[in-house]
């Protein structure tokens, strides 16, 4: 093969290993959807959020610390080496002794200056230490299901925030699709007041009322397009994504499945107490640990070698050492109280976030049950203003009606659109909290749905 040959292979093999790696990257990134929904949406920041992250970090970190925990059943064997040079009698005399170099003429006084390299292995394993380190196991174990409890937690929230801010989205822009008919039915009001102005059939001060109204509508749609920008890059936050357009998909409004059983023993943050409980009585074991004596074997294998002198020798060593502490400034006693203290502490916190729950649910599945009457009665009051608007606008047209009470009418029926567009959203917002503050993810099978509650 020649050089060229050589430089043509190695460019062709690099060029197909930037390929794979770039196509690589682009598997790893996440796909962003040209439309939302509230599916994909959720799916999307449970993904790409920080804090699921951050979350899935503090995992790792709990199933390193079980580990750890767990090395305690395990012997431990140490290698060291070390080389010394020395005059001391004692050391000395003690080298020499090793490298089995030992005759009649040394001073013991004098040795004389020795040097020894000593490489030594030793293994040790702890027979009993009063349930110490099975009760550092289960704390362990307890904190690792803590955190994949604080996971749910974090998707929970996450899951009715991003939900929350979506239909929010959808609020905002019908809200600002009823500003837009507004001031499409207050233009074609004025082009009418110009017409008759003109034809002496209106007064002028009737003709200003409206043009300030229609000023008044066009403020009204600038404030209601902000505020849905404003929604949108929340939502985008929500997703993990700096920037980007928001598209919501038309049919993105379904709405989730009211539950038919609200016990909320499930609650993630409930279950990840019980964890911390465990993790506290574990704790508590573990300082009781310290009333009790421990028990260790060890073993150990030496080799002595001298340069100076010449010699070389090894020896081992083996035995069990039990330790019972008698006293240590009630050490162990102030450690048990403490222990007792933060399971107790942890127990109120229990107690206290099952009557905030409790609340927290009632709160919920009242705030459903309004929302359905809110969008019942706003329902009707949209299509009683509708009419009762129409009539009106026939009757400016006629001149049979003033513009001020023109403008009451639009302005009710403006009022009485967005209100229902309000309720419309508070009502899949409330079904969307009721589903989190029972512990339920957001979407669920038509089995689980209540009938007893209007669920249009």
């Amino acid at each position: 093969m020649t050089m060229k040959q050589s430089y043509i292979m190695l460019a062709t093999c690099f060029f197909f290993f930037v390929i794979a790696q770039t196509m690589a990257l682009a598997e790893e990134t996440l796909a962003v959807p040209e439309q939302w929904t509230t599916e994909n949406a959720v799916r999307f920041a449970l993904e790409n959020n920080p804090n699921t992250a951050i979350t899935k970090q503090r995992i790792a970190a709990a199933q390193a610390a079980v580990q750890e925990a767990n090395s305690a059943f395990y012997p431990r064997l140490d290698l060291n080496a070390s080389y010394q040079q020395t005059n001391n009698p004692m050391y000395s005399f003690g080298n020499i002794l090793n490298q089995g170099e030992f005759d009649d003429t040394i001073d013991f006084n004098n040795p004389g200056t020795t040097d020894n390299l000593g490489l030594n292995a030793t293994i040790s394993y702890k027979l009993y230490n009063g349930g110490r380190d099975q009760a550092g196991i289960d704390a362990a174990k307890a904190n690792q299901n803590a955190s994949l409890y604080e996971m749910d937690i974090v998707r929970s929230q996450l899951s009715f925030m991003v939900v929350k801010t979506l239909f929010t989205i959808v609020q905002a822009e019908e809200t600002l699709q009823a500003r837009l008919s507004a001031l499409d039915s207050i233009d074609a009001s004025l082009q009418v007041a110009k017409a008759r102005h003109e034809a002496g059939d209106l007064l002028k001060t009737d003709l200003l009322n409206l043009e300030v109204h229609q000023f008044e509508a066009r403020e009204n749609m600038i404030q209601t397009k902000h505020a849905v920008n404003l929604t949108k890059r929340s939502f985008l936050n929500l997703l993990g994504l700096e920037q980007g357009s928001v598209n919501i998909a038309p049919n993105c409004a379904t709405e989730q499945l009211v539950p038919n059983d609200l016990s909320y023993k499930q609650r993630p943050e409930l279950q990840k107490l019980t964890a911390s409980i465990e993790a506290a009585e574990a704790n508590l074991r573990q300082a009781n640990s310290g009333y009790y004596p421990t028990a260790d074997a060890f073993a150990g294998y030496q080799v002595d070698q001298g340069f100076q002198l010449d010699g070389s020798g090894n020896s081992w060593l083996a035995g069990v050492k039990i330790n019972y502490n008698l006293f240590s400034g009630k050490q162990t006693e102030a450690q048990v109280a403490t222990a007792k203290a933060r399971l107790a502490e942890q127990k109120q916190h229990q107690r206290k976030l099952t009557l905030a729950i409790n609340l927290e649910v009632e709160k919920a599945k009242l705030a459903v049950e309004q929302a359905q009457q809110r969008l019942q009665v706003t329902e009707k009051m949209v299509e009683l203003a509708e009419e009762n608007a129409s009539l009106h606008r026939e009757r400016f047209k006629e001149g049979l009606l003033l513009s001020s009470e023109l403008i009451d009418v639009e302005n009710r029926l403006t009022d009485a659109k967005v209100r229902r567009t309000l309720a419309r959203a508070a009502k899949r917002i409330a079904i969307a909290d009721l589903r989190r503050a029972i512990g339920l993810g957001q979407f669920e099978t038509a089995s689980q749905a209540d009938s007893s509650i209007d669920n249009r």
